[in-house]
Order: C-alpha cells, then structure tokens, then sequence
C-alpha cells in the first residue's frame, strides 16, 4: 500500500468531497452522504488512495470535541438542569429498551450471549453528531424540542461513559474504584469550569476584547482545555468540551465564540464522516449484510416509537415526540467506539464488530434523510424546511 502525506490525503478529502458535495446537492440529498460514500470509496477498503484512515479519525474527534463546545455555549445552565431533570426517566427506560431489541436481533442471527448483550450496548444510544448537526441552531436550540433533544443525548452519553468505563476496567480489581471516581469527577470537573470562567477566563476575555484573534485563541485553547482535563479524571472528552461550553453560556461574548468557532467544527467533521466510510471494511459486507439491515431496520422503526410515547408520559405532544424520536432515531458514534474496545479486549469477534459498524452507517444515513425531508435542519432539502 502506497503511503501518502497528509497534505495529499486532504487534498483528496476536500476536493472530493467538494465534487460528491456538489452533486448531493443537484440531486438533492444529504452531504452526510456524500462524506461516507467518498470515504469508503478513497478509503483503504476502496480505492486505497487514503491509507492512514486512524490518524485521520484521530483529528477528525477535534470535530466532535468542537461541536459539543458549540452545543453548550448555546445552553444555558437552569435550562440545562431542569430539562436533565424532566428528561432522565425517558432516558433511562429507552435504553435498557434499545438494548432489549439489539441483544434480540444479535441473538436471532446466531451470534453469542456476549456479542449479543455488546450489540444490545451499541444500539442503546443515539448520535449527538447526528441529533446535533440537524438541529437549527438559530430555532431550535432555544426551543422546547431542541432543549430536549439535548438533554436526551446529554444523558445517554452518561450512560455511554458507564459502557465504556466497564469495558476499559474489564474485570480489573480496580474497575469499581475507576468508576466511581469518574462519576465523582463530573461534578467537581462543572464546578471547576465555573470557578475558572468566572474568575480567570472572563476577565482575560473582556480586558482584550479588541482583539479577535486572541478571544479565538482563548476559546479553542479552554475547549481541548477542560476536553483533555475530562480524559484524564476518567470522562469523555465531549463532555469536558461541553461542560466548557455551558460555563461560558452566560457570557455575551458567547455567541461571537460560537460564530467564529462554526467553520472549524465543520472542517473536522468533514473528516469525522469520511473516516467512518473509510474504516469499513468492503470484503465483510457478504458475511454482516443481513444482520446490519435487520438491526438497522429495527433501530428505525422503534426508537422513534419509544421515544414518542415515553415523552407522552411526561406530558409532551405527540408531534414533539415524534420529532424527537426520528432526530434520535440512529445509533452513536459511541457505538463505534464500542464495537472498538470490546473487539479489542476479544469480547466479540470481526462480524459482530461489523454489524454495529454497518448498522451505525446505514443508521446516520437513514436517520438524515427522514429528518432533512421532513423537519427543520441546516442541510434541508427544501427551502422551507432550511434553517441554520
């Protein structure tokens, strides 16, 4: 395999996601679309233009990191606590749901108690990239269903991270002492962020407001900030660049943060939706497609059917709930993640691996096109349904 440099493989991302983006965009489909389709087709699966697909996925997290950073500096704290506290019994029970459902189809299709019970952990949550990059940022966000959508993801994080703690500890002796400590370290990380902002940061910001650069500076540098301080108590660094997020909420200067910060968080998740693509593995497809679309199919039809009579129960409309439900109606980047770890640790083998992988792409791109056709979102096909 031919290795190339960095600069060629952006050279082939960008410029070919610009010719794929521009054709998505005459035929009226998704970009999200484009991403994956150019990934698996340059990625070393395809074509092999694109070989070093882990370092790629490594900058590419930069986006993630940024897009939960922007996603708190639009919330602002009391709404943030109060809609956690009306959101987390949904939460709760649709989990342990989606998990039912994955450990049934994983079982159905022949693969082990465990691979089963890490099928039925992957499908348990839904894609923050996803729920959040469809959202309008100038709508919905400040809106009851935005709110929502935010503190549903919020929370399934939560429980990603318990996921991923236990298959990081294993049967380590020291599993449930790591655990603890990181879920002791959430609130300590959020009072530190506040102390910092108020303190520290927002006097810095306003004494040299004049200079732009320097508040661009500041952002980015407090964001990987609280994004590496979150990885090393134990947390995900999403939730640190989130926490970092909300604590500057309040601030006035929070919007211009935002603004600036947007062209960034896209540049990396370019990158993020390509190495998805590329990382899949083309040769399995004969071996995983069944399962993967009957697991997909099954992620679509319930989770939007969950979600919309669990809010019922917490007295919102059925249209609410629907909308919701097929925002969230797609499984997580974390379920990569996952797939990752209990593969490595040899909990499950590479077909049950790329099961969740097919099922997390099928998923992104299946959920996209429900929710641009039918609800508001930046990359909406039609005019009237386009909002940033």
């Amino acid at each position: 395999m031919v290795e190339h440099s960095v600069v060629f493989s952006f050279f082939l991302i960008f410029s070919g996601a610009a010719v794929l983006a521009s054709i998505a965009l005459y035929t009226r489909q998704p970009l999200l679309v484009a991403y994956v389709i150019l990934g698996a087709a340059l990625g070393p699966w395809g074509f092999k233009a694109v070989s070093d697909t882990n370092l790629l996925a490594d900058i590419s997290h930069v986006g993630i990191i940024f897009l939960l950073f922007l996603l708190g500096l639009d919330m602002q704290p009391s709404h943030l606590i109060h809609m956690l506290r009306k959101a987390t019994m949904v939460a709760v029970i649709s989990s342990a749901a989606f998990m039912g459902m994955g450990y049934g189809v994983g079982i159905l299709f022949g693969f082990t108690q465990v691979e089963a019970v890490v099928i039925g952990a992957a499908v348990m949550f839904s894609s923050t990239i996803i729920g959040i990059k469809l959202l309008p940022t100038t709508v919905l966000h400040h809106r009851h269903t935005g709110e929502l959508v935010v503190g549903l993801l919020l929370l399934q994080d939560v429980v990603a991270i318990l996921v991923l703690l236990l298959l990081n500890s294993g049967s380590d002796e020291s599993a449930g002492m790591n655990f603890a400590r990181s879920m002791l370290a959430l609130p300590l990380l959020a009072l530190f962020a506040w102390g910092f902002v108020r303190w520290v940061l927002l006097p810095l910001l306003q004494r040299f407001d004049r200079f732009h650069e320097y508040i661009f500076l500041a952002a980015i540098g407090w964001c990987l900030g609280m994004a590496e301080a979150a990885v090393y108590v134990g947390l995900s660094a999403e939730m640190g660049a989130f926490i970092a997020g909300v604590a500057l909420a309040t601030s006035p200067i929070s919007q211009y943060i935002a603004t600036s910060l947007k062209p960034l968080r896209d540049f990396f998740l370019i990158l993020f939706f390509f190495s998805v693509g590329a990382s899949f593995n083309l040769t399995l497809i004969d071996d995983i497609l069944l399962p993967a679309i009957a697991l997909t199919i099954a992620v679509l039809a319930l989770k939007p059917v969950v979600f919309r009579y669990l809010l019922q129960g917490i007295s919102e409309s059925a249209d609410t709930g629907w909308e919701i439900g097929f925002r969230l109606g797609q499984i997580s980047e974390f379920s990569l993640l996952i797939a990752y770890l209990a593969f490595a640790g040899g909990l499950i083998g590479t077909e049950a691996s790329h099961v969740i992988q097919a099922t997390a792409i099928l998923s992104f791109l299946l959920s996209t096109y429900v929710v641009i056709f039918r609800f508001p979102s930046p990359i909406a096909v039609s005019d009237r349904l386009r909002r940033d």
